[in-house]
């Protein structure tokens, strides 16, 4: 592969790379499920067991400890569990990559000095691993709430739809932060604590109806916030996606994600100087 090729800017450059090394793509992100499992009796099962876990301490500490409902639903217990899970996914979802991005470059500098790896596919390798993890909640959230509270609205059936601009935003982040990561050492300890910050100031503990209108403006330039919004608007409450906002930030996360690429393109001629 041209290096001149691998550092062009060009939207579609990358996605010609990401269908041309595919199979690379599939057999890292393999590697990456299996390797975090390595060594455990139960091993990709813990994948599985993790989100059980989780779903049934949220369902007794908030529904039983502290007796919280849902405001806008109903007063079942069990569906605000389901209520909090799916935002949790959601967010897990964009920790699990953000966090990690900023050693992307320096965990594989084994690969920067091989000009023939894309190492703009990182980023895209932990996303496939998260994706794996959030398919599995999702598999739970779906036994529990077909155990609890019966068949889905067929609106879940936009949930990809509804997920894309974050995919975008979450490539946006991971390039930008692998590229500075590989400079600045300081922000693999800095966005741990960004993202717990961000964890409450994302609409996942409580909805954005109950906060005070001139903080919901606020809460609203929260890119999360309306993916986490639709998402439990689609799988839960069965509304239908509003499809305005929807392209309206699906165009801002192009854009933002082109713009972390280019950045990680223009930059990564100096990452071998820094290893």
């Amino acid at each position: 592969m041209n290096p001149h090729t691998t550092r062009s800017i060009s939207p579609l450059v990358f996605w010609r790379c990401l269908i041309t090394n595919h199979g690379l793509v599939f057999r890292l992100t393999k590697r990456e499920i299996i390797g975090r499992y390595r060594g455990s009796v139960l091993g990709v099962l813990w994948s599985l067991f993790n989100p059980i876990l989780m779903l049934s301490v949220y369902t007794f500490v908030f529904s039983v400890v502290f007796k919280a409902r849902w405001v806008g639903g109903s007063n079942s217990k069990t569906e605000f569990a389901l209520v909090l899970f799916s935002g949790l996914m959601v967010f897990n979802l964009f920790a699990e990559c953000v966090n990690r991005a900023p050693s992307l470059v320096i965990e594989n500098a084994n690969y920067v000095k091989k000009i023939i790896f894309p190492l703009e596919l990182l980023p895209v390798i932990t996303f496939g691993a998260a994706a794996f993890h959030f398919l599995v909640s999702l598999l739970v959230w779906v036994i529990f709430f077909c155990l609890f509270l019966g068949m889905p609205s067929p609106m879940i059936l936009w949930l990809p739809v509804v997920l894309a601009p974050l995919v975008l935003i979450i490539l946006g982040c991971s390039w930008f932060l692998a590229s500075l990561g590989a400079f600045i050492r300081d922000i693999a300890h800095a966005i741990g604590t960004f993202t717990t910050v961000l964890l409450f100031l994302s609409p996942i503990f409580y909805p954005v109806d109950v906060l005070p209108s001139e903080y919901q403006v606020f809460m609203n330039l929260n890119p999360l916030t309306f993916v986490v919004e639709q998402v439990r608007g689609v799988m839960i409450f069965g509304r239908p996606l509003n499809g305005a906002a929807w392209l309206i930030q699906l165009s801002l996360s192009v854009l933002f994600a082109w713009s972390g690429f280019a950045w990680f393109q223009r930059t990564r001629k100096g990452f071998a100087d820094v290893l």
